[in-house]
């Protein structure tokens, strides 16, 4: 219990001390309810709507982390239900009300509900037709049911437009940071991987201890990217439509081309790591034996840099991204540097680097990868930092 209330403490904490996702949460919920009561005044108090729940209901289903977003959701959310009420209402007035005709609706909708176009939003064109057809034969009149089935539509119109307006109004997110946050989750990672591989090499070999942990983070690498992929985009998406890119406090940049060329050097980079992890993890005697600790151990030396060069990218942030996009220069220059050492070494000293049962050969090539990963993403940041 005392641990849950630490959590729940740090957690309110970080919503009140700096801009995040704790914060980010908080404000949506806020908006959400806010969005819901302003639905449903105007629908069940004003309107005095006999099903006034569709307002707040749509209100709360629209409203998403950005404007862009909600815009898009709101667009297919509302076709869903225009053509849900439409497919019921032509059936019914065909085919009347009976066991039948709601198959009939079921199977059409369900079958319209799977357009891909229609996105997230396509189961709502059955739910709405279900709705539609309750409120179809619970009414008499062939006028109050026209005029019934109307006023879903508009119900559902009215808690779109409110909850597009309350987001607009009040603080529209900008998710800059979260582009940041999803270098930052690679970078990280990437960091503690190459501190596994260089300590492995530096040792002879993986050791129970830490081959653990990196076990751990390499089979976690998909899932990793697949999130740092889904911040770029929140991030891309809280650009359109948004009126605070237009005030005078706005960060300078509107795209974030610079941050996707790095995430798509860090993806490739992380995946060369870890396969040169599980290359070390499945050593065998026999080729431990051919090893030169003096290579392996200046081999560590260059991944060190380039471990270096993932913790500064690992704190990555646009107002300070000058002065990193140096310091992420410099330490690529220094880590190829390194690497051509060890190359020139390996030629020196008559390395078998085209003997498959010797390590040699892989390892120049992984670090010559890497390096060119390292130059590739401190060149678009160099890039981005000057435009």
């Amino acid at each position: 219990m005392m641990i849950r209330r630490n959590g729940a403490a740090q957690w309110l904490r970080r919503t009140v001390t700096r801009a995040g996702h704790e914060r980010h949460t908080v404000l949506l919920i806020g908006k959400g309810a806010l969005a819901a009561t302003l639905a449903w005044a105007v629908a069940h108090d004003l309107l005095q709507a006999r099903s006034p729940a569709f307002a707040p209901f749509s209100a709360v289903i629209v409203l998403q982390t950005t404007v862009y977003q909600s815009v898009m959701h709101a667009l297919r959310y509302v076709g869903a239900v225009v053509v849900g009420v439409s497919v019921q209402a032509a059936l019914t007035v065909t085919t009347g009300t009976g066991l039948v005709t709601f198959a009939l609706v079921a199977l059409v909708t369900l079958g319209i509900g799977r357009w891909a176009k229609l996105g997230p939003q396509g189961s709502q064109v059955p739910t709405a037709a279900f709705f539609a057809f309750s409120t179809y034969v619970a009414v008499a009149g062939a006028g109050d049911r026209a005029a019934d089935l109307g006023e879903v539509v508009l119900l559902v119109l009215i808690g779109s437009a409110v909850a597009l307006a309350v987001h607009v109004v009040l603080v529209p997110p900008m998710r800059n940071r979260s582009a940041e946050t999803g270098i930052g989750i690679l970078a990280r990672t990437l960091a503690e991987l190459l501190d596994d591989v260089a300590r492995a090499l530096r040792e002879g070999g993986p050791d129970g201890s830490g081959s653990g942990l990196g076990r751990l983070r390499v089979d976690h690498t998909d899932v990793l990217i697949a999130q740092a992929r889904a911040e770029l985009r929140t991030a891309q998406d809280s650009i359109p439509l948004n009126p605070r890119r237009h005030l005078r406090g706005h960060r300078e940049h509107t795209s974030f081309d610079g941050y996707a060329t790095v995430l798509d050097a860090l993806e490739r980079t992380l995946y060369q790591v870890a396969s040169l992890h599980r290359s070390l993890e499945g050593r065998n005697e026999e080729q431990e034996r051919y090893e030169d600790e003096a290579f392996l151990r200046a081999y560590a030396r260059c991944l060190d840099r380039i471990r270096e060069f993932a913790q500064v990218l690992g704190e990555v942030d646009e107002d300070r991204l000058p002065a990193q996009a140096a310091e992420l220069t410099r330490l690529t220059d220094e880590a190829a540097g390194l690497r051509r050492d060890l190359a020139d070494e390996a030629v020196r000293r008559s390395l078998p680097l085209a003997d498959p049962a010797c390590p040699y050969g892989v390892l120049i090539v992984e670090a010559t990868r890497l390096c060119e990963e390292c130059r590739r993403a401190s060149d678009a940041l160099q890039r981005w930092a000057r435009s």
